[in-house]
């Protein structure tokens, strides 16, 4: 609990907590995270993996503190003497009032510089599309021929040979010796992977070096370098240093491995591994042949049975003929039988064509006979019926009313006049008589029966 009191005066009174936690407030916010460098002196590693040092230079020293969650990464263990570089927040120990820095990283002397320098060319590399995946080019399955470029010293080339030679003895190596560290040996690595690229001489090229500190390692940071590998037209492939280790290098080439030996295992395929699969596709071949000779034999056996001498062919075709033969007669045998029985049966329903005469001509003379009585007897009946109409036509016919005495008047039209008031005067009338006609003018006319009637025939 912080207590706070105010004096008599008015001015306010710190707590030695309020104060500490003040200060540690001031300190973490006004101071970022900042890079140190100093020497290690009483140097701890505690029960609970937490690191407490000193850091020093001539003039002053701070307290130091690393937690295990934050050194646990590393794969060195610093010690009393060396000079390091940390990265650090600035922050104080409330429990003892202790100025202390609090550790998020630790690096031997110098790489801090190096590393804003590598993180500076690696942004402008980037930048111009040197780390794109599709710059980078499949390696070949089977090289021809590889080359090496480090130098003749190196523990790593002992290893990556070592390796070439179980895994692929048969692919020529050729080694370009290459100083990998210390002052010009950028511009020497560059030169000789341009040379390499001159002979043309490998399929692949490995850029090998083995383990050690950032500064050991910073040839392969050089932009120099970095360009060279760029260039190149012939494969490359990294090796450098430890899994954990990593050059802008590794960056542009067209395959990383993680270590030499991973380079060397990259790009050679395993021989025993090719043994297995040679002896495996060896022995699918020979499987392959057998099943394809037991079938040909198999098939060959089937035409061997189908295939017989020509004597025994000519045999068989006359068993054959012969017995077709034997069908045939048979068969016409049994055809001529049934017509047989057919013929008999058709003859046994066919009666005497005299008898068959005699009943046709007795029904023809009773077919005539009625004919004739039904052809008069219809005669007679029409006969009947047309002097009935006769008579009736007789009655009706006009010229025997008028033959009576009676005549038939119509006007010029050939209507028929019935009376006299539809008449004018002068009018003309036709007039037909039993015998001749006269053409009439009315004079005068009458609403009686009798009418005054000029004639002029």
């Amino acid at each position: 609990m912080i207590i706070k009191s105010i004096t008599a005066n008015g001015s306010h009174v710190f707590s030695v907590s309020e104060l500490t936690l003040t200060a540690k407030q001031t300190l973490e916010n006004g101071l970022p995270l900042l890079w140190v460098r100093g020497e290690i002196s009483n140097f701890v590693c505690a029960a609970s993996m937490h690191w407490y040092f000193s850091l020093k230079d001539k003039h002053a020293q701070v307290r130091c503190v690393m937690f295990c969650h934050k050194n646990k990464y590393l794969d060195w263990l610093p010690s009393n003497g060396m000079q390091v570089e940390v990265l650090a927040l600035a922050t104080l120990y409330e429990a003892r009032g202790e100025f202390q820095l609090t550790l998020e990283k630790i690096c031997p002397a110098g790489f801090g510089l190096l590393h804003d320098a590598f993180e500076a060319l690696k942004r402008k590399l980037e930048a111009e599309g040197l780390f794109d995946s599709a710059r980078k080019r499949l390696l070949p399955s089977y090289p021809a021929q590889i080359g090496i470029i480090t130098s003749p010293q190196a523990a790593a080339l002992r290893d990556v040979l070592i390796t070439l030679s179980k895994r692929m003895p048969g692919i020529p190596v050729i080694l370009y010796p290459t100083p990998v560290q210390g002052g010009g040996a950028a511009q020497q690595i560059a030169q000789t992977i341009k040379l390499v690229n001159e002979r043309a001489e490998c399929d692949v090229l490995i850029i090998c070096r083995g383990g050690g500190s950032i500064e050991d390692l910073w040839a392969f940071n050089e932009e120099v370098v970095i360009r060279a590998i760029c260039a190149s037209r012939i494969l490359t492939v990294s090796g450098i240093g430890h899994e954990t280790d990593s050059t802008i290098s590794d960056f542009v080439v067209d395959q990383r491995a993680a270590t030499p030996t991973a380079a060397a295992q990259l790009i050679t395929p395993e021989r025993q591994h090719l043994l297995q699969r040679t002896q495996h596709f060896s022995q699918r071949l020979v499987r392959g042949q057998q099943r394809q000779l037991e079938r040909l034999s198999q098939q060959l056996d089937y035409l061997q049975l189908r295939l017989t001498r020509p004597a025994e062919q000519v045999h068989k075709r006359i068993q054959l003929l012969g017995h077709l033969q034997q069908r045939l007669r048979m068969a016409l045998r049994h055809t001529l039988q049934e017509q047989q029985w057919l013929w008999q049966s058709l003859q046994q329903r066919l009666p005497t064509p005299l008898l068959n005469i005699q009943i046709c001509s007795a029904h023809n003379r009773r077919i005539a006979r009625h004919l004739l009585e039904t052809t008069q007897r219809i005669m007679e009946r029409h006969h009947s019926h047309l002097n009935n109409l006769q008579q009736h036509l007789d009655h009706l016919d006009p010229q025997q009313v008028l033959a009576r005495g009676y005549s038939m008047v119509s006007d010029v039209d050939g209507k028929i006049v019935l009376a006299s008031s539809g008449l004018t005067i002068g009018a003309h009338l036709d007039i037909t008589f039993a015998q001749g006609r006269a053409y009439v003018e009315i004079k005068e006319k009458f609403t009686d029966k009798h009418a005054n009637i000029s004639t002029h025939v």
